[in-house]
């Protein structure tokens, strides 16, 4: 009989540990349309990307590291928020198209110390290119969603790019 009420009681403090839920509820990600310029640098006293493998013909295989400063407007001078921190690699043997991996982390605004993944395919011949967003950190946290991004200028191998990534 005292079992019977063990397991009687034992079933009842279960319920309701099940009834309340987990006890660390997951934090779900923002929703949020970020806009800003990323600033790719090869060339000049302080460049912000560097080449650190050559492929073994033409551009296939060359592998550059990037920390660009993502800033509010097109010129360099506008204010920063944040910096794109990854790589990309030229992944053709014929058409330049890129694979792009990269971490977005912002520095000011309301998503400062979150950050965006970002990996995909990046024809830089064609006029607007979309990459995944495959996770990010902070109010972030598990993001998925998508980059569309645009050449702004072009001054080989330099060039300013327009994000506009959209998370959720």
């Amino acid at each position: 009989m005292a079992r019977c009420k063990l397991y009687s009681v034992l079933l009842a403090v279960a319920a309701v540990f099940l009834a309340a839920g987990p006890a660390v509820r997951p934090v779900s990600a923002a929703s949020a349309h970020l806009h800003f310029y990323m600033h790719d640098v090869l060339t000049g006293p302080s460049p912000t990307a560097v080449q650190v493998l050559n492929g073994p013909r033409g551009h296939f295989g060359d592998t550059i590291v990037i920390d660009d400063v993502l800033t509010e407007g097109a010129t360099r001078s506008s204010a920063a928020v944040g910096r794109a921190q990854g790589h990309y690699i030229w992944a053709s043997t014929g058409n330049p198209e890129l694979l792009v991996t990269m971490n977005v982390v912002l520095t000011s605004g309301p998503y400062a110390g979150s950050s965006v993944t970002v990996v995909g395919r990046d024809d830089i011949g064609a006029p607007v290119r979309e990459l995944s967003v495959v996770g990010g950190t902070g109010q972030f946290r598990m993001a998925r969603g998508y980059v569309i991004w645009k050449t702004v200028s072009l001054d080989h191998p330099n060039a300013v790019l327009e994000l506009d990534v959209f998370v959720s």
